[in-house]
C-alpha cells in the first residue's frame, strides 16, 4: 500500500481533519504503543499501519 492510498483511506474513514488528529494523537498498542505518525516515521509499512487502524477502529468494510 502506498502512502497516498493510506492517507486517502484515513481521510475517507475519519474525515480529513480528524484523520490527522487520530494519526498524531492516538497511541495504538499493536504498533508498539506508537501513533500512526510515529510508526510511519519509523519506517513501518503503510499496510501494517492500516491493518492496525482497522483493528483499533470500526473501519467501514469497503475500506478494509
Amino acid at each position: 500500500m502506498r502512502l497516498t492510498e493510506f492517507w486517502a483511506r484515513m481521510s475517507e474513514q475519519f474525515g480529513e481533519t480528524y484523520a490527522q488528529s487520530v494519526a498524531k494523537d492516538y497511541v495504538i498498542s499493536s504498533l508498539g504503543d506508537r501513533t500512526v505518525h510515529k510508526a510511519l516515521a519509523d519506517g513501518e509499512d503503510a499496510k501494517v499501519v492500516w491493518r492496525a487502524v482497522v483493528e483499533t477502529f470500526n473501519v467501514a468494510d469497503r475500506l478494509r
